[in-house]
């Protein structure tokens, strides 16, 4: 991709947006990146942009904007519906994403990883998978890492690991990893996508441009993502936690088991894995089959995952208080991961939930916390909902706990009332902006509360 001589227009300041403007520009683009927000709202550190002679614009985004303009780069938080973004269109600019240039820019293949759950810890995984075979492998994208800085560093006779959110899908039209990998498809993002449908769309996007060469991993447990295979243009790879397939990733008798093109070759046993929970498998047989799709011998795998740590806010250990284990799990910002999350415990739970509602119905999370919370702790906007919704699903009002918007209280309730062989897990079901910036500083401030019972 040249950006010699070009005018670019980049919307919205954040990782991506920052790291595609400065990407752009030291490769010869004249450069404005422009955010609705007035500067002084904004939380990054601007001035490396101006050192280098990218023009900012805040504020009210006029269509002048787009004059003289060659392309629009968007940064995942901003939707195309936007009237700047649609104005772009009538004027036949060239609209696109950071994930897209990086694809552009990438001279070595991408191998990319979506689905509404599991998708960070499968991305962490599989990029050490690939750092066995190839060791300046990129690890990029909605992770939080920009993926155009990634691809770069990477170069040639290495790769990229991706991870690709709906977002970052909205508005790009010619991304194509080399293998994609659809971990699962359930109801979350609706408000930015309008519904459902849109939203699995956009998740198939990202393997509608793959050819005969390129290979497409599936959840076969899934039934939405199962049917991609009708839709798909590369090879077919299932993984399956509940199915003994024929051909792909598959658990049997214990073991975490590949079978392709005649042969069948055992990595290891699901008890071996430190990360814990059936949906954890699911993560590992999709990193697994990536992984062996792109050239990682089966030993390494093996090896790899058998040592691979939960990632950080992933059903995550922080620490145990009088015998009682904590487990930080804030990346659960919808029903169906903090479902899955309980799913991974016995029982005798206490549960710190809530916080920024996405109203999605929780009949099904509250019968599984009816089965296994002891005592359930709201927290944030979504506390009246939830406890109206534990209450019709039988939960008793006695074990329902409020803390307001106050994490501090919510340990502090969950200290007090926990004793063995009680787990206390935070697995909120909710997005945090209500309280926090994001699922990270949740997470963070949960840790550094639980770790305080310790002084």
């Amino acid at each position: 991709m040249d950006f010699t001589n070009m005018n670019v227009l980049v919307v919205g300041v954040g990782i991506s947006g920052n790291a595609v403007a400065k990407v752009a520009k030291k490769m010869g683009a004249e450069v404005t990146l422009s955010d609705s927000k007035a500067e002084a709202d904004i939380k990054y550190d601007l001035q490396e942009l101006r050192d280098i002679g990218i023009k900012l614009a805040f504020g009210k985004q006029d269509n002048s904007l787009l004059d003289g303009v060659d392309m629009v780069i968007l940064s995942p938080a901003v939707p195309v519906r936007v009237p700047l973004v649609q104005e772009a269109y009538k004027r036949n600019i060239k609209v696109t994403t950071e994930v897209e240039v990086a694809y552009k820019l990438a001279k070595s293949p991408i191998l990319a990883v979506t689905g509404t759950n599991g998708k960070t810890t499968t991305v962490t995984l599989l990029g050490q998978l690939m750092r066995t075979r190839y060791p300046n492998a990129g690890v990029g994208g909605n992770i939080g890492i920009p993926l155009c800085e990634e691809v770069l560093k990477a170069g040639e006779d290495s790769c990229t690991v991706a991870e690709i959110s709906s977002y970052q899908m909205e508005a790009s039209s010619e991304f194509n990893p080399h293998v994609a990998v659809v971990l699962n498809v359930t109801p979350d993002h609706v408000v930015r996508h309008g519904s459902l449908e849109v939203y699995q769309q956009m998740k198939e996007k990202m393997f509608a441009n793959q050819s005969p060469e390129d290979y497409l991993v599936l959840n076969y447990d899934d039934p939405k993502t199962r049917g991609m295979a009708e839709r798909a243009k590369g090879q077919v790879f299932f993984f399956s936690r509940q199915e003994i397939l024929k051909e792909g990733a598959f658990l049997a008798e214990g073991w975490l088991t590949i079978s392709w093109q005649g042969q069948v070759c055992r990595l290891c046993r699901a008890d071996e894995l430190k990360i814990k929970g059936g949906h954890n498998i699911e993560n590992a047989l999709a990193a697994a089959a990536a992984a062996f799709l792109g050239g990682v011998r089966i030993p390494k795998i093996g090896e790899v995952l058998k040592a691979f740590e939960p990632v950080e806010h992933r059903i995550e250990p922080v620490a145990t208080v009088n015998g009682v284990p904590y487990y930080n799990d804030s990346k659960a910002t919808n029903t169906d991961s903090a479902i899955k999350a309980l799913e991974s415990f016995d029982s005798h739970l206490i549960l710190i939930a809530g916080g920024d509602d996405k109203h999605t119905d929780l009949t099904e999370f509250m019968t599984l916390v009816k089965a296994k919370v002891d005592e359930l702790i709201l927290v944030g906007d979504a506390t009246e909902r939830f406890k109206e919704a534990a209450l019709a699903n039988g939960y008793e009002a006695e074990h329902i706990h409020e803390a307001g918007y106050s994490m501090e209280k919510a340990v502090e309730i969950a200290h007090n009332i926990s004793g063995i062989p009680q787990t206390v897990l935070l697995s909120p079901a909710c997005a945090s902006f209500d309280m926090y910036t994001g699922f990270e500083e949740r997470g963070r401030d949960f840790k550094r509360l639980v770790k305080d019972l310790l002084k």
